[in-house]
């Protein structure tokens, strides 16, 4: 049985969002296009989808560390805060971006909360292990080596 642990994470978030673009539940809000991703960023992000591989870097991130709060979220994707000739310093990701990623995989019933944070539900493992399944699957075309997995 495949899951999330046996691919590459860049491939299976990159194939997850895809898949999230088609759920009316996951929306990019009005405001992502002006938006920076943390304090420590200069600009927004220029990928036009970014809204949803972020979205679906988290619910990775849920599926693999979980339960796992907001606050951990933050960290995870916070960075290096660049100030001038002083030294840099370590600065949270946004918040709210996390947040409202959060709540809709909850309203999609990917995931659900928990005392300790958000965990997956059944529902959601088993979507993000299909989908490593079809990874695999095609990894396997160029590398038979891989069949072994399946």
């Amino acid at each position: 049985m495949v899951t999330v642990y046996d691919v590459p994470p860049n491939k299976l978030i990159e194939s997850v969002s895809e898949e999230l673009k088609e759920m009316e539940e996951i929306q990019e809000p009005e405001w992502a296009m002006f938006v920076k991703t943390g304090v420590h960023k200069e600009k927004a992000p220029e990928q036009p989808d970014w809204w949803y591989k972020r979205v679906s870097a988290i619910f990775r991130s849920v599926y693999v560390e979980g339960p796992i709060g907001i606050s951990r979220l933050k960290g995870k994707y916070g960075g290096k805060y660049r100030r001038g000739s002083k030294p840099n310093h370590v600065e949270k990701g946004s918040g709210s971006i996390i947040r409202k990623g959060l709540q809709q995989l909850e309203s999609s019933g990917m995931i659900e909360k928990e005392d300790d944070g958000r965990k997956i539900t059944p529902e959601g493992q088993s979507f993000l292990n299909d989908k490593a399944h079809e990874i695999i699957e095609e990894m396997a075309k160029e590398n038979p080596e891989l069949s072994k997995y399946l």
